[in-house]
């Protein structure tokens, strides 16, 4: 398994884009300058950013110069803070603490903190007026004065209530002290520009030019993408600062155009054109590069030691940077910058070296990384079932078939799996004739729903199918669709409503009376392919398959055992809070209730939530 976030070994050859970055700064010397990053979902933007970083310190190290890096993810902020504040805050905090390490500048960063401060509580004040304006209880802060405030003067007040007056006033004062202290009258724009002053002035004293790397905002809502684009405007374009921004850039224009209903196309792009004075797009990749970044996966979960793997890493990375030659990156390639792999990782290479151009060329995946990774992530948590099992499922064949099912189309993909079921040994053996034509060049004729252009490109993967038995490899795919034997003794209307059910498991409750005409033998056969998928969730809030789980179960009230004792099994980390609500007007919730309320692990969030739905008459207390 590999992780699904960025890292700052280059498995790509990106560290040419990222020099190239790191120079420009470099050369920009005290002059402002702001990089766009620019890529969709998944390219390796944060990588890029990690790599940049890297770059710049090692100039540092080398060469001389002296960088403050503040990395900020403007989604991680979303929902919880105001993202202009945000940003504006962790800038001051890390040029505080950067003036005290260094003892220089110190009093220019304290002053550009209060500055921040004044922002804040500017905003609390202005929101706390409207409010009040409005009839309605202030927030923040003044809230907290309000609230006691009322009870006081209302006669309605414990001793704790007047302490709680005491402290919170107290709180407001000293907050907005920077602010009451002020002889002189100021406004927004005299502050603003105070603030890009103290801001300057204290990079100047600090002797440094600040490094902003803004990741994820292409993952935000509109209205903390432009709050966060608004922050970086405050600060763009002063000395000693440079911003690197990662985002695609179509989302960002989305932003835009969501937050300035009506603007027209051009001003669109000219907004997000004025924040970036050089914009950078991560280079698209091509089956070399695929297989390159996948041979390098496969070594990083490898055995081999860390000067081995760094040895190879740099080997291909370097070999990648002359593919523009002629030369290639394939398994006898990587096979010549190490003696003794091991059999069962040269036969990763050669998956490798036999699936990276359809990984480069198919739609679903086109080569992006993040996709890639996903894709080998699958086949090994398939691997793992099908050991775990006893199934025996060759890996190349497991790879292929999960292709198929990631794209060909789901009526494709069903008729399929009708095939190897309907067979007496699991053979699809209609292929072979497509799976010879295709192998040899020739014309392929295939009617609907066979007819698509990713066919012909799969068809021509080894392994062939046709003549396997792959009923264990549907086994271990059987969220995607059930694998359906003859035991089971499916109707044709069960088994089509099992597949709906797996494939749509959020339109369930539209399927309640079709299941409710159902044999009770063939809902339990049902219950169990639904509760196989279940077993794979890792948080247990409101998964779409909790919702046919509770129709199927509604539909056999039978089945209603199994799915309480299922859900007071989960371990308690992956209990969430909004799992109760959904559950609560089941007649076995309460049942789950005090199994989970007596379980060391789950959250006092998930207790609150499960006391909050009994004091409102939700629980069906038998």
């Amino acid at each position: 398994m590999w992780p699904d976030n960025e890292t700052d070994l280059d498995f790509l050859n990106f560290t040419s884009v990222a020099e190239t970055v790191a120079e420009i700064i470099v050369q920009a010397g005290r002059r402002p300058i702001s990089v766009g990053i620019s890529g969709a979902w998944g390219v390796g933007k944060s990588s890029m950013i990690k790599l940049t970083r890297k770059a710049l310190e090692k100039r540092a190290e080398n060469l001389g110069g002296d960088f403050v890096f503040v990395e900020f993810n403007a989604w991680l902020y979303q929902g919880y803070d105001d993202a202009r504040a945000a940003l504006m805050e962790v800038i001051g905090n890390a040029l505080t603490e950067e003036a005290e390490k260094r003892k220089k500048g110190i009093e220019k960063a304290k002053e550009f903190v209060e500055r921040i401060r004044w922002f804040r509580l500017a905003k609390l004040v202005a929101g706390s007026a409207v409010a009040l304006h409005a009839g309605l209880p202030p927030m923040g802060l003044l809230g907290e004065v309000w609230s006691a405030g009322q009870k006081l003067f209302g006669g309605h007040a414990a001793v704790a209530d007047v302490e709680a007056a005491a402290k919170a006033g107290e709180e407001a004062v000293e907050a907005s002290s920077g602010l009451l202290k002020e002889k002189k009258k100021t406004t927004p724009p005299k502050e603003i520009q105070a603030l890009r002053d103290a801001f300057e002035e204290t990079l100047a004293a600090m002797g440094v030019t600040l490094v902003v790397l803004i990741d994820d905002l292409d993952r935000c809502l509109p209205e903390t993408t432009i709050s966060t684009l608004e922050a970086i405007r405050l600060f763009l374009f002063l000395k000693n600062t440079a911003f690197v921004i990662a985002a695609d850039d179509a989302m960002i224009k989305h932003a835009v155009r969501q937050h300035f209903a009506g603007v027209d196309d051009e001003l669109v792009t000219n907004y997000f054109d004025k924040l970036i004075q050089l914009p950078i797009r991560v280079p698209p990749l091509g089956t070399q590069e695929v297989r390159a970044y996948m041979i390098l996966l496969f070594v990083e979960n490898s055995n081999l030691c860390v000067e081995v793997k760094e040895k190879i890493r740099a080997g291909i990375c370097r070999q990648l940077g002359q593919t523009w030659q002629g030369k290639r990156v394939d398994r006898a390639f990587v096979q010549s910058l190490h003696d003794g792999f091991a059999p069962e990782l040269i036969g990763k290479f050669d998956t490798a070296d036999r699936l990276a151009p359809l990984m480069t060329t198919a739609s679903g995946i086109g080569g992006n990384p993040r996709l890639i990774k996903r894709f080998l992530n699958a086949v090994s948590i398939r691997m793992a079932i099908s050991n775990a099992h006893g199934v025996g499922v060759d890996e190349a064949v497991l790879a292929k078939m999960l292709l198929f099912e990631r794209l060909a189309s789901p009526k494709v993909y069903s008729a399929l799996a009708k095939a190897i079921t309907e067979n007496e040994q699991g053979k699809p053996e209609f292929l072979s004739e497509w799976e010879e034509n295709a192998n040899q060049g020739g014309l392929l004729k295939l009617e609907a729903p066979w007819d698509d252009d990713f066919v012909p490109e799969w068809l021509r993967l080894p392994p062939r199918l046709a003549d396997r038995d792959l009923r264990g490899a549907l086994y271990v795919s059987r969220e995607h669709a059930p694998l359906i034997t003859a035991s089971d003794r499916l109707s044709s209307e069960a088994a089509e409503l099992l597949t709906a059910l797996l494939q749509h498991p959020d339109m369930a409750a539209g399927l309640k009376d079709r299941l409710a005409k159902l044999s009770r033998p063939e809902i339990t056969v049902i219950m169990d392919r639904l509760l196989d998928r279940a077993r794979q969730e890792q948080e247990w809030g409101a998964p779409p398959i909790l919702e046919a789980c509770l129709v199927a179960s509604q539909a056999d009230p039978g089945q209603t055992s199994r799915l309480a004792a299922f859900l007071g099994e989960r371990p308690a980390a992956q209990i969430k809070p909004s799992v109760v609500p959904k559950i609560a007007d089941q007649s076995w919730a309460e049942g789950v209730f005090k199994i989970w309320e007596n379980a060391a692990g789950v959250s006092k969030p998930v207790k609150n939530a499960i006391k909050r739905e009994r004091d409102n008459g939700n629980v069906v207390v038998q």
